[in-house]
C-alpha cells in the first residue's frame, strides 16, 4: 500500500510538470500580429533594434535550422577575441570539412590571412571555410568554438539555440529560433565592423603567400542592399542571409528610416523570392505604423515646489527631468494625452543643484519609460535657522570653557597632618616670643 501511494504521488508530479511545460511552450509560441499582417514564410519576427520591443511575430519561438545566419555568432566571437590585424593560418581540415555544394572562398592550405580579410569573406560571400579557420584560430578546434558559441548565446538571452559548428552547415543538432536570432542580430549591431561589412556588395581577396592566381572577387548574398537587385530595399543596412535544403531561405536583416532602426528575421522560406517579399512587406509595416515620439525633453520643468526651511530667495524649486523620454508606439496612439507617474521625495533645505529628488515614468503597451527628477537650482537653509544653530554652538563652546576653567581653579586639599603640624608650630612660636608676629614672619619660621 505504501509503495502504491508513492507511485501515485510520483505520477501526479510528472503529470503536473508535463502540463506546465506544455503551457509554457504554448505561451512562447503565441504570435503577435495586432494588424493581421500576412506573411508566407513559416517563421518571422520584427523587432525594434533599439529597445528590443517586438512589433510582429509569427512562430518566432519555433525551433528551426538557421543555416548561414549562424555566422553572425562567429563574427561576434571573432571581434571579441581577436584584433583585425591578427593573422590566422588556413588548416587542411578547414578546407576539406566544407561539404560539396556549400559556399567557400577558395582558401588554400597554409595560407596566411588577416582576421579582417576572413571576416569579410565570412559575411559577404558567406564562406564556410573562413568560418572554420576563425573557429580553429580562436578556440583550437570546432568543438571548443561551438561551446563558446552556446555559452555566448545563453549570455545574450537565447532561449532555444544550440550550435555544433561555426557556419551553419546542416546538422539536426544545430538549431535556433527567429526570436533567438533576433537577439543575436541585435547584439551583432553593436559592432561597427559587422555593420560596415554587411553593407559591402563586393569584396576582393588579394594574392597571398599561398595564392598567386587572379584576385578572388566575391559578391554579397543579400539582395536587399544591392541596387541592381529587384528586391533592393533602400532603407536596408544589412545583415546576413542563409540557405540549406533543410533550413530553406533564411535572413537576419536590418533597416533604418526616420530614426527608427528595425531588425527582422525570416526563417524557412520556400524560395528566395518569398524571403525578400516578406522582408519588404514586414519592414514597410513597421515603418508605416510605428515611430519614436518625444514625450519629454531633458531639462524640462516637471513641477515647481516650495521647500521647507529654505531662504525666501531659494525656497521655490523647479523639479526638472534629467533625461528626455522617447517612446516607440503605433502612430494612431495619442501618447500626448497620457499622464506620467511622478514621485517626488520629501524635501527640506539645504539641497544642492542636480540632486536626484524623484522619478517620472510613463507606462505604454506594458513597457515603462522613466527618468530621474533633479533639483533645478541650489536651495539654501533660511537665516533664522542658521542664526539659531550658531547661537546654540556658541553656548556649547562657552559651557565647555567654563567647565574647564572651574576644573583648573578648584583649590587643592591640603594634607591634614601638615595642617596640624602648622598649628602646633604657630602656638609654640607665640609662647616663646610673648606675642604675635606678622604673618610673613611666621611663614618664614615655618
Amino acid at each position: 500500500m505504501k509503495q502504491l501511494k508513492q507511485i501515485i504521488i510520483v505520477s501526479f508530479i510528472f503529470l503536473f510538470l508535463s502540463i506546465s511545460v506544455t503551457y509554457a511552450t504554448d505561451i512562447d509560441n503565441t504570435d503577435y500580429n495586432p494588424d493581421k499582417l500576412s506573411t508566407d514564410s513559416p517563421s518571422v519576427i520584427l523587432m525594434d533594434a533599439s529597445s528590443g520591443k517586438i512589433l510582429y511575430s509569427k512562430n518566432a519561438y519555433e525551433r528551426r535550422y538557421p543555416a548561414s545566419t549562424t555566422k553572425l555568432m562567429t563574427a561576434i566571437l571573432t571581434l571579441e577575441n581577436c584584433k583585425l590585424t591578427d593573422t590566422a593560418i588556413v588548416s587542411h581540415d578547414s578546407i576539406y570539412n566544407v561539404p560539396v555544394g556549400y559556399s567557400h572562398a577558395n582558401l588554400q592550405e597554409g595560407e596566411e590571412l588577416t582576421i579582417e580579410q576572413l571576416l569579410n569573406v565570412l559575411l559577404i560571400p558567406s564562406a564556410n571555410d573562413a568560418a572554420f579557420v576563425l573557429a580553429e584560430h580562436i578556440a583550437g578546434s570546432v568543438d571548443k568554438f561551438s561551446e563558446m558559441m552556446n555559452s555566448k548565446a545563453k549570455e545574450i538571452g537565447c532561449l532555444n539555440t544550440h550550435f555544433v559548428n561555426p557556419n551553419g552547415i546542416h546538422s539536426d543538432d544545430h538549431y535556433s529560433t527567429a526570436y533567438d536570432l533576433a537577439l543575436i542580430g541585435q547584439y551583432a549591431m553593436k559592432f561597427d565592423e559587422i555593420m560596415k561589412i554587411a553593407m559591402v556588395n563586393q569584396y576582393t581577396l588579394p594574392k597571398t603567400n599561398k595564392y598567386t592566381g587572379p584576385s578572388r572577387v566575391f559578391n554579397a548574398t543579400n539582395g536587399l542592399i544591392d541596387k541592381d537587385n529587384e528586391y533592393y530595399y533602400p532603407s536596408a543596412t544589412g545583415l546576413k542571409t542563409g540557405y540549406t535544403d533543410k533550413a530553406g531561405y533564411c535572413i537576419v536583416t536590418t533597416a533604418e528610416k526616420k530614426g527608427l532602426k528595425l531588425l527582422q528575421v525570416v526563417l524557412g522560406s520556400k524560395d528566395i523570392s518569398t524571403r525578400y517579399k516578406d522582408c519588404i512587406k514586414v519592414f514597410d509595416y513597421g515603418f508605416d505604423n510605428y515611430s519614436y515620439r518625444r514625450l519629454l525633453d531633458a531639462g524640462s520643468v516637471v513641477r515647481t515646489v516650495e521647500v521647507e526651511g529654505a531662504t525666501k530667495e531659494t525656497k521655490s524649486l523647479d523639479i526638472i527631468a534629467k533625461d528626455g523620454i522617447n517612446v516607440l508606439t503605433k502612430n494612431n496612439i495619442n501618447v500626448y494625452s497620457l499622464e506620467p507617474q511622478i514621485q517626488i521625495d520629501t524635501l527640506s533645505a539645504p539641497i544642492a543643484q542636480n540632486t536626484v529628488v524623484g522619478k517620472l515614468s510613463y507606462t505604454i503597451d506594458g513597457q515603462t519609460y522613466s527618468t530621474d527628477l533633479i533639483a533645478g537650482s541650489t536651495v539654501t537653509a533660511s537665516n533664522f535657522e542658521t542664526i539659531i544653530f550658531r547661537v546654540l554652538l556658541i553656548f556649547l563652546i562657552l559651557f565647555l570653557l567654563v567647565t574647564i576653567l572651574k576644573h583648573f581653579n578648584k583649590p587643592k586639599k591640603r594634607n591634614r597632618a601638615y595642617e596640624a603640624y602648622k598649628k602646633e608650630k604657630i602656638k609654640e612660636f607665640n609662647s616663646k616670643k610673648g606675642g604675635r608676629y606678622k604673618f610673613t614672619q611666621i611663614n618664614e619660621y615655618l
